[in-house]
């Protein structure tokens, strides 16, 4: 034994630990051709050496071991799917001896055999579908909803600052929709002036908007600003963003008996309260005052 382990010792060129290559026998490592060479025949091949082979044993011996296998590179010019992955399919119509010629499968007249035949997908046989035995809740009142566009009062102080909105004057609907804040054909029922970005606002703007929330009412007086809501009708909206159309501009409309409360409420800042339309009077009395001076 010791002697055949000096002859092993000393034929082996290389010897090289390479555990994760598991139980093979040849491979290639860093460019080398490679054999494992077992010491003793109880020990399994995993536990061997590499040992150096011979650029002609080594070319002999790997070709007969991967003389069946192909190596193939996936490039664009070869790249396309598993074999059986696309199934052909059947062209009816083609005569009897492609199994589905004549009647193509559909059998003799009937419903289903004419072009576009066939019941809908819930059709039940004539018994009363399932949509129509389970019992309805609730509604949908889409009809007579009044969907507003959203102005944040952070996105104001923004169109402020860029110079698109001035602080100095009342600040309209038509005034937003030509600073880019939203379409012309968007505003269907008007705008509603929300809080959400209140932290930044510093400028006292004046407003006159449809609606407004209480936060935003509370956040805008605090800087000095002013906001008051006013009801718009289709023909009101519509006077107030395209002038151009109208050679005389209609009356305003006052608001329904379902919109009064609201427009009559200072909390709201209704136009049509008490306290709104002394303000109102008071600004009118006082640019009479400036102009006579």
């Amino acid at each position: 034994m010791l002697a055949l382990r000096q002859s092993f010792r000393h034929n082996i060129i290389h010897r090289l630990h390479c555990p994760n290559i598991g139980n093979q026998s040849k491979c290639i490592i860093n460019g080398v051709a490679m054999r494992r060479v077992v010491v003793s025949p109880t020990k399994e091949i995993s536990s061997g050496v590499w040992q150096r082979m011979s650029s002609t044993v080594a070319s002999k011996e790997l070709a007969d071991d991967n003389k069946d296998e192909i190596i193939r590179y996936l490039t664009l010019n070869n790249l396309s799917d598993n074999p059986g992955a696309i199934k052909k399919k059947r062209r009816v119509g083609r005569g009897i001896g492609s199994s589905k010629g004549k009647t193509c499968g559909r059998g003799h007249k009937g419903q289903n055999s004419r072009s576009g035949g066939g019941v809908h997908p819930t059709f039940e046989g004539g018994q009363t579908p399932l949509f129509k035995r389970i019992p309805k809740r609730g509604f949908k009142n889409t009809v007579h909803a009044t969907p507003m566009i959203p102005v944040n009062l952070g996105t104001l102080q923004d169109f402020v600052d860029m110079g698109r909105l001035s602080s100095d004057k009342l600040i309209t609907m038509k005034d937003l929709v030509e600073a880019g804040f939203a379409t012309m054909s968007s505003v269907k029922h008007g705008m509603k002036l929300l809080s959400k970005g209140k932290e930044r606002l510093r400028s006292p703007l004046k407003l006159e908007m449809s609606r407004a929330s209480a936060s935003a009412i509370q956040a805008l007086e605090a800087v000095g600003g002013q906001v008051t809501t006013v009801h718009f009708n289709k023909l009101a909206l519509r006077a107030l963003l395209k002038p151009h159309k109208f050679e005389l501009m209609p009356n305003r409309a006052r608001p329904p008996p379902k919109f009064m409360p609201y427009y009559t409420s200072y909390k709201h800042r209704g136009y049509l309260s008490l306290e709104m339309q002394l303000q109102k009077m008071n600004l009118q009395l006082s640019n009479l005052e400036i102009k006579e001076k």
